[in-house]
């Protein structure tokens, strides 16, 4: 069966969908997804790599890695993504949450040991969440496309030109290619310690009559307040009359 036209198949297709996309700011109710068949395919992709791939590899994890490490592990992914945290508060002005990162940089670096060891949290300093996609939000660009994409999972067109663009803030991107082997293992037991991290929450997705519907919703709703802080205007969240379509 033909899931759809040809040219959006294409990359050429693919980049003008998400380049005219830039304007669309529909609400997660009401979802712009015009690539669904593919998006479903994918998400079908993802479920079975997990299912018989990442989340037995995950129990294993889970099962011999003991708490405190596995929160070590986290701890040490999460302070090298704070030069993400720094750059995008820049970005978006927000000086306050700029200094904070800053702050949980330092501090997790060099008393909490290259960042195994959360001490910034423990001392009050609060954490700082921000990227490329939510700076772009911030100055008003549209989500576009809601995408899924494999092995990665939920998307925009929004976030996926924000996760590129991320990258030229994240320290290994930097290491010397001599030593990709531990870049790429790094990033494996990110990958696996997240995941594992999540163990359970299939329960929550068998249980939806649609878990692919329920997982775009869920992924909408929480980017939209992560772009607005919290406190998302309700024609953004809701929709209103004059977005009926779901356009700018």
């Amino acid at each position: 069966m033909k899931l759809l036209p040809s040219p959006l198949l294409s990359i050429p297709g693919l980049f003008a969908l998400l380049v005219l996309g830039g304007c669309v700011h529909s609400p997660p109710s009401e979802p712009w997804d015009p690539i669904e068949p593919v998006n479903r395919a994918v998400y079908k992709f993802n479920d079975t790599a997990d299912r018989y791939v990442l989340q037995p590899v995950a129990r294993g994890y889970d099962t011999i890695t003991p708490d405190p490490v596995q929160r070590s592990v986290g701890n040490f992914f999460d302070n090298a993504r704070e030069p993400i945290n720094m750059a995008n508060s820049a970005l978006q002005l927000k000086w306050g949450s700029f200094n904070t990162s800053l702050g949980r940089f330092m501090v997790n670096t060099t008393a909490g040991v290259v960042g195994l060891f959360d001490v910034a949290s423990a001392v009050g300093v609060a954490e700082v969440d921000e990227d490329l996609g939510q700076t772009l939000g911030y100055w008003g660009l549209g989500q576009g496309p809601y995408l899924v994409l494999p092995f990665l999972g939920p998307s925009t067109g929004r976030d996926l030109t924000g996760r590129l663009g991320d990258q030229f803030f994240y320290p290994f991107t930097y290491v010397d290619e001599d030593y990709d082997y531990i870049v790429w293992s790094l990033r494996a037991l990110e990958l696996i310690n997240y995941r594992a991290s999540l163990l359970g929450f299939e329960e929550t997705l068998a249980q939806q009559f649609d878990p692919y519907a329920f997982m775009r919703g869920y992924y909408l709703e929480n980017r939209l307040k992560d772009v607005y802080d919290g406190n998302v205007p309700p024609e953004r969240m809701y929709g209103d009359d004059s977005d009926d379509d779901g356009g700018a």
